[in-house]
């Protein structure tokens, strides 16, 4: 019986998932079960950890702007004066707010002033 050279379709499909994984070790990288495996749950990894990366850098936002607003006077903190801010309709966010609030403090200290008036 002679031997039959299969097709190029499961081939193409092992090889996409191997190069997907060309940065795993041991088995991970060799085999194909569990390079389909790993696949699936570095996928799945990175799904989730978008949502989280958004809520880390957000609470650094916020940690960044309440750290300099009570610096600058106790009297007031980050919930007042995002508050004042909604109150006086200032389109600033908070990535740009904690962005001031690190390089250009002074312009930070003169927004949070004229915002609690």
């Amino acid at each position: 019986m002679t031997r039959v050279t299969r097709g190029y379709i499961a081939r193409r499909r092992r090889k996409k998932t191997r190069s997907f994984a060309s940065t795993f070790r041991r088995a991970h990288l060799r085999l194909t079960r569990t390079t389909t495996q790993q696949k699936m749950r570095a996928l799945l990894s990175t799904h989730r950890d978008r949502g989280r990366r958004k809520r880390d850098f957000r609470r650094l936002w916020i940690t960044r702007i309440n750290a300099v607003t009570r610096e600058n006077g106790a009297s007031h903190s980050y919930r007042q004066l995002i508050h004042d801010l909604y109150k006086r309709q200032v389109l600033l966010n908070r990535k740009i707010l904690a962005q001031m609030a690190i390089s250009n403090t002074n312009c930070f200290y003169v927004i949070s002033n004229e915002i609690v008036k």
